[in-house]
């Protein structure tokens, strides 16, 4: 309905359809509301004890009750049927199918189903709702047809003619009105789109997924952060084992390895081989030092993120600046993922941008961690082209956290990264 051109296109005239085949489902519903509704017209005249009135208001509650959920999927089908005319996005399924075989299986899938009702509140909805609004659509749509028209009805002597509001008396007096029914007839597309779009809007509501979808993305959500916390408990089991076991061992090593080599004559061939494999095991010790605090900084868990923040832009071959105010440390897991989106901005900023100096801030506002890289390098960043922001935002994404980018070409480009943070 946003569209400059949407009065002459084909969706007002699918909204009219689709406001038209309202009658059928509106047609099913009056029948299976008609006995409740001849119950409970006998309840005035059920006589003067309250005991019957009472049996009487719930036999009559009961009798859609029962009749409504065996009937609820032929209704969604249709309704989806009709959906399409207006809206053209798929509706999931709805209905649970029976466990097993069996009528038993069968009445638990319907009964037990909170589809199935909300079929029916949507079936109670189309006679008290929908059914007015309707109406009340339908008297302004011949109110309109009444004022272009009456210009061109025959009028007796003295004759008036009632357009609703008002009384004309002849072709001149009626002019106007018919002005004002061209000036409501342009209106009349959209107020179709409006009314066919809410109506569209309670059918996907109560007759799509709607709680068992929901229940489905809270289990997702929870099994992601069960994931998420398994994950970084092996991150840290693994750097553990690394810096208490393997460089621990290749320290050691290290070590008889220089002793060897200054109990050897410098220029013999043993003493050139001892020497060459001290240099080795120095090399080593230097890479698994960066593998272990690749995988979980030691000074991340013990000290915090404000000072794992300020060795990770020591060891930054730019020059870095680390602003990092933060009066009680986030919880773990936010500030494992808040380090290695920093890492990650600065590693694109080396590798990518051409910076010259690198400013790296960290606040706590509202229950909100906020982490800003920015750089100022040529700019121009942008996720599709393999520099890794891609990644960053997904890492984000697992703690509900949200990733910005701003990088206009000629710079700066800044990295925000804004995870929540409920201890805060």
């Amino acid at each position: 309905m946003a569209r400059r051109a949407y009065a002459v296109t084909g969706w007002p005239w699918r909204a009219l359809a689709y406001l038209l085949t309202t009658g059928i489902p509106m047609a099913g519903a009056v029948l299976l509301l008609a006995p409740a509704a001849a119950v409970w017209a006998f309840v005035p005249s059920a006589g003067p004890g309250i005991g019957e009135r009472v049996a009487l208001a719930v036999l009559g509650a009961a009798l859609p009750a029962v009749a409504a959920p065996p009937l609820a999927p032929a209704l969604a089908r249709l309704e989806r049927l009709r959906l399409r005319l207006v809206d053209s996005r798929p509706l999931g399924p709805a209905f649970r199918a029976p466990a097993a075989p069996g009528l038993a299986a069968w009445a638990r899938a319907r009964y037990a189903d909170g589809a199935a009702w909300r079929a029916l509140a949507y079936l109670l909805l189309l006679v008290t709702v929908v059914a007015p609004a309707g109406l009340a659509l339908l008297t302004f749509l011949l109110t309109v047809a009444g004022l272009l028209v009456s210009p061109f009805l025959s009028y007796g002597d003295g004759e008036r003619l009632a357009l609703g509001f008002a009384e004309v008396s002849g072709r001149g007096q009626a002019v106007p009105y018919a002005v004002l029914g061209v000036v409501l007839l342009a209106a009349v597309p959209y107020l179709l789109g409006l009314a066919a779009g809410a109506q569209g809007a309670l059918a996907r509501t109560l007759l799509g997924p709607g709680g068992r979808l929901r229940a489905e993305l809270v289990e997702v959500a929870r099994s992601r952060a069960r994931l998420v916390d398994a994950f970084e408990a092996e991150r840290r089991r693994i750097e553990r084992d690394l810096h208490d076991g393997a460089q621990q061992r290749l320290l050691s090593l290290s070590l008889r390895l220089g002793l060897a080599r200054h109990a050897l004559d410098a220029g013999s061939e043993a003493g050139r081989t001892v020497a060459e494999a001290h240099e080795e095991a120095k090399l080593l010790m230097a890479e698994l030092r960066e593998l272990v605090r690749g995988i979980h900084p030691r000074v991340l868990t013990d000290r915090g993120l404000a000072a794992a923040l300020e060795e990770l832009g020591d060891r930054c071959p730019l020059p870095v600046t680390v602003r990092a105010d933060l009066a009680v440390r986030p919880p773990a897991g936010v500030e494992s993922a808040a380090y290695f989106a920093v890492a990650e901005a600065l590693n694109n900023a080396v590798k990518h941008s051409g910076a010259r100096a690198v400013l790296i801030t960290a606040r706590l506002a509202r229950g909100i961690l906020v982490v800003e890289v920015t750089d100022d390098g040529r700019g121009g960043a942008e996720p599709g082209r393999g520099s890794g922001l891609t990644g960053l935002a997904d890492r984000v994404a697992v703690v509900d956290g949200r990733m910005f980018l701003s990088s206009p070409a000629g710079g700066p480009t800044v990295v925000r990264v804004e995870l929540p943070c409920p201890s805060e």
